[in-house]
């Protein structure tokens, strides 16, 4: 029965998200349930950057093999005198390792409201944001970044500098005339 309650209730937060409507003694929340904290910077990176981590996890396959462990009994006309004992074994190789990918993204001084409004409208305007221009980072705003940077080669919902960069939010420093 406690088991049905609880499931009961995270559908009820479910249908809330979708529709605004929260059931009686479920307080709406205030911040988005995605959150995503800032890494360290990475070794020698320049002082006062700041960057993001993605990790790909690991692809596991599990292998099945059938191992002989004693060979047929062939009598001397060449029937089956005993047939070949067998035994199946299991196990786990890694196909791909995990991998860890940092990269640049603007700091939090660079992310006011209206830096995210604009991001959004700039995400609007390729088809990846849906929604109204909120200049909040919220979960539709994380999407449509994690959608927009996905073809580029970065599956992360935290905006790289390179990407703020080609969408022409963030300027690009041009080496000095010499």
């Amino acid at each position: 029965m406690t088991r049905f309650r609880t499931l009961s209730g995270l559908s009820g937060l479910f249908l809330a998200s979708c529709t605004g409507a929260f059931p009686p003694g479920v307080a709406q929340l205030s911040e988005p349930v995605l959150s995503v904290s800032r890494q360290p910077a990475p070794p020698n990176a320049a002082p006062g950057t700041c960057w993001g981590q993605d990790a790909t996890p690991a692809v596991i396959e599990t292998v099945t093999e059938q191992v002989m462990l004693q060979p047929p009994e062939i009598a001397t006309d060449g029937s089956v005198a005993n047939p070949a004992i067998y035994k199946t074994e299991t196990r786990q190789e890694i196909i791909k390792e995990r991998q860890e990918i940092w990269f640049e993204t603007p700091c939090e001084a660079q992310l006011p409201p209206d830096f995210i409004a604009t991001l959004q409208r700039a995400l609007q305007a390729r088809g990846h944001f849906i929604g109204p221009v909120t200049g909040t980072m919220d979960f539709r705003t994380r999407r449509a970044i994690r959608n927009y940077q996905k073809p580029q080669g970065l599956d992360s919902s935290i905006l790289s500098l390179a990407a703020a960069r080609k969408l022409g939010l963030i300027a690009v420093q041009r080496p000095a005339a010499g």
